[in-house]
């Protein structure tokens, strides 16, 4: 899909519907469960509340600005439809890290099987470098749509590209909205060889030097814009 900023508006809005439809089709979201941001300028495209995949349209995502102090209350957008009750920790991640340009929120199965056990996701694969360090952390519980849970999913997303939300789901962040399919593809997979692990009593786990040393060989790893 390419770098956000390179993209019209109007390619944006096509690429978040294709997106949330990937991640219905792949079981990562079901119903209307889930919600996804893109950067677009000065401004952020929010998939609105309550529709599923099927019924998104590109016009009906909400357009929000990104300007301002940040210590907004209420949501401001254009659009016909109001945007995702989670409009807030979209606002707060791409104000707060200018690198990402794309943002996915998913109750997908494992992850948030995890994230209901309070657990960090641990370096059972090395895999785990794509999200930045050696672990996903899981940040304590707060209620959906609140100032109180962005700021927990801005202290999880400290040095990481990812992070589970406790009894909640989870939360990938990438410079392109490819790149954050891919890493809600990853992260879920991650989740489910940890719990299968568990299962089975238990991994060894790769230590912290190694996954930093993968992390610094994963600068250009994951989809490319020429495949």
């Amino acid at each position: 899909m390419g770098q956000a900023e390179a993209m019209t508006e109007d390619a944006q809005r096509a690429a978040i519907v294709a997106a949330a439809r990937e991640l219905a089709r792949l079981g990562l979201n079901h119903g209307a469960t889930g919600n996804l941001s893109l950067r677009s300028g000065d401004a952020a495209l929010v998939t609105p509340s309550g529709l599923t995949a099927d019924a998104l349209t590109p016009e009906s995502i909400a357009r929000m600005p990104l300007t301002g102090s940040g210590d907004h209350v209420e949501a401001v957008w254009e659009g016909p439809l109001p945007p995702s009750s989670e409009w807030r920790f979209h606002i707060d991640i791409l104000r707060a890290r200018p690198e990402a340009n794309a943002v996915i929120h998913t109750h997908s199965p494992y992850a948030t099987t995890l994230a209901a056990m309070r657990r960090d996701i641990p370096a059972v694969h090395y895999m785990i470098a794509a999200f930045g360090g050696p672990s996903v952390r899981c940040v304590d519980y707060a209620s959906y749509g609140t100032p109180e849970l962005s700021r927990l999913a801005l202290e999880g997303l400290e040095g990481r590209a990812g992070v589970l939300l406790a009894n909640h789901g989870a939360i990938v962040i990438g410079a392109d909205l490819r790149r954050a399919l891919w890493r809600a593809v990853e992260l879920e997979d991650l989740a489910r060889l940890y719990y299968l692990s568990l299962v089975a009593g238990g991994a060894a786990i790769l230590d912290d030097d190694e996954i930093m040393r993968t992390v610094a060989r994963f600068n250009h790893y994951g989809p490319r814009d020429d495949a």
